[in-house]
């Protein structure tokens, strides 16, 4: 979606702004023995006040209203009342709704508990890669440069981009084009201004692919390292990123 007026730009700041509070207050109640279904049930219950529908039900039959992924887990996983997260688990919470017309879409990942030394420098290296990536995406520029962005923090802390994961342009639905790389995969499109996309590097501790797990949904690293995501839906802007999901 590009940005064309104001009533487009209103309607997507309320939708981000939406997931973000469903982000943070899921955030809030991470702890040792709570339930990933009830996280997602505290999701649920911020659409609902704001008449926002969870986009993954919506568009894809997802049996959660938010995917909630744990350790391995890389992205899709399925919110469970009797899966609960131990002390040293790292979970992400990704967060995408549809409200008035308008979609979003924001994710994190957060360690539970006392988190290990890796798992908090793959969480802080993540966070600066997601950074790095929309700091690049700029009118002008080619998409491949928001990949290498991405890829170039990640080397720097020594660890892996999941290749086959891409961000999204978002805004009338929730994935449109183009997809948006966390490498340098050569795509020469350029960037322009108001156009809306969804920036979300996953790195891992040294896996490059996913697998599909059994259960249709949850993508899981190769080698079952652990990975980390973040993600903000944004617009192109000759000022730098207007983030819509903080």
């Amino acid at each position: 979606m590009t940005v064309d007026n104001e009533e487009d730009l209103e309607g997507l700041i309320r939708a981000g702004r939406v997931v973000a509070e469903a982000r943070d207050a899921m955030a809030a109640a991470v702890e040792p023995d709570i339930s990933t279904g009830e996280l997602d049930a505290i999701g649920r219950g911020v659409f609902r006040r704001h008449g926002a529908k969870s986009a993954p039900r919506v568009t894809y039959g997802f049996p959660g209203s938010t995917c909630i992924s744990v350790n391995d887990e890389a992205a899709h996983g399925i919110p469970s009342m009797t899966k609960r997260l131990r002390s040293g688990d790292l979970v992400n919470l990704d967060v995408s709704a549809e409200l008035d017309g308008y979609w979003s879409d924001t994710g994190m990942s957060l360690a539970v508990g006392e988190g290990s030394s890796l798992s908090l420098r793959l969480v802080e290296a993540t966070r600066r890669a997601q950074s790095g990536a929309m700091e690049a995406a700029m009118p002008g520029r080619r998409l491949r440069d928001v990949g290498r962005a991405a890829h170039t923090v990640a080397r720097q802390h020594g660890f892996c981009v999941i290749r086959d994961l891409y961000g999204h342009g978002i805004g009338r639905a929730l994935h449109e084009a183009p997809s948006v790389p966390s490498i340098d995969d050569g795509q020469r499109t350029l960037l322009w201004e108001g156009l809306v996309l969804a920036v979300e590097p996953f790195l891992s501790v040294s896996a490059g692919q996913v697998v599909d797990d059994p259960d249709g949904w949850t993508l899981r690293t190769s080698d079952s390292s652990l990975v980390a995501q973040f993600e903000h839906s944004m617009v192109v802007t000759g000022n730098g990123p207007l983030v819509l999901t903080t």
